[in-house]
């Protein structure tokens, strides 16, 4: 099987670098939750309509159907949602609001997401026509091309994670841990093979004193 880490992604650094065009004087702290929120938007909307496609292909009438989707865990985007509408008004002075009223609009249809969402998207703080252009940019990736794994949404927000983290400095450690420290402390709390040693901090610490 072939090597699935971020690296073969394809699509992370196009997503870092649409999410930068939203940089502008604004901190990293105060656009991860813009960007993180566009990204699960985007792949919950390409996850849709590439189920929606194959049902309306199938001719049987489900393709509005919400069981249709949670059966195969996939979220239901409802019509207002979709990433075709908030496409169609990337460049309006609304399309905060229309964010927002999608990510609501999600909420409402899926209750594992009741105010999870972020629903900043409207502040006046935030450059719209620099949120448009993301909007954009977004469109033109497609977060399944890779396939369907469910595990390309985690690894994107990984990358982008790790980028905001170098962005903030010594305050990313509240939200953000390196994979090869995670990989280690996996190993270390579910080891399936070799050995795993314990130093006392007792003896370290005399080591060090002598």
């Amino acid at each position: 099987m072939a090597d699935m880490s971020t690296a073969n992604i394809g699509f992370e650094k196009q997503i870092w670098d649409a999410a930068c065009v939203l940089r502008g004087n604004i901190d990293a702290s105060e656009y991860k939750s813009v960007v993180l929120g566009l990204i699960f938007l985007k792949y919950i909307s390409d996850r849709f309509d590439e189920k929606h496609q194959q049902l309306l292909e199938e001719g049987d009438g489900f393709e509005e159907d919400v069981d249709e989707y949670i059966s195969e865990g996939i979220f239901f985007v409802p019509e207002t949602a979709r990433w075709s509408v908030i496409a169609s008004k990337a460049h309006t002075a609304e399309i905060g609001t229309v964010i927002d009223d999608a990510m609501r609009a999600i909420e409402k249809e899926n209750k594992r997401l009741k105010d999870i969402l972020p629903k900043n998207f409207a502040r006046p703080e935030l450059d719209k026509r620099r949120l448009g252009d993301v909007v954009d940019l977004f469109t033109n990736i497609k977060m399944v091309d890779a396939g369907s794994s469910r595990d390309i949404l985690g690894r994107t927000y990984e990358y982008c994670l790790s980028k905001f983290a170098e962005q903030e400095g010594k305050l990313a450690g509240e939200f953000y841990t390196p994979s090869c420290v995670v990989r280690t402390l996996v190993e270390v709390l579910q080891p399936y093979n070799g050995r795993v040693y314990e130093i006392k901090t007792q003896n370290l610490i005399q080591s060090t004193a002598a």
